[in-house]
């Protein structure tokens, strides 16, 4: 059984930090690029950023840059995503997303609220 379980969402201030994770089973994680995504109501989901299978080549949204880092433990199945200076408008649904090829299924959790607000 297929899953993607995100954890470490919630309420932090301007400024704050949050550590998103997102443990994967049922696949070969370390064959799947990862993918964080995030979205608000009325609007379509946005890249986040985005891993290599092998954790050695990260792409970010410009307006995380800089504040945002995604990381893998292969080894635990596991991608993160460290938020830090984060502001009102990053609030919204964060989803971690699992792709190989066109070929393979791709894979999506359930995913978790982030709210920034004093």
């Amino acid at each position: 059984q297929v899953q993607l379980v995100e954890s470490g969402g919630g309420l932090v201030q301007p400024g704050g930090s949050l550590r998103l994770s997102c443990a994967a089973s049922g696949f070969t994680f370390s064959s799947y690029f990862m993918k964080w995504y995030r979205q608000t109501p009325g609007k379509a989901r946005e890249l986040v950023a985005q891993i290599t299978t092998a954790g050695d080549s990260t792409n970010y949204a410009d307006s995380v840059k800089g504040r945002f880092t995604i990381s893998r433990d292969n080894a635990k199945n596991t991608v993160y995503l460290q938020m830090n200076s984060l502001k009102p408008e990053d609030t919204a649904v964060y989803y971690c997303y699992a792709f190989r090829s066109d070929f393979y299924p791709e894979y999506w959790g359930q995913g978790t609220q982030v709210t920034v607000a004093s």
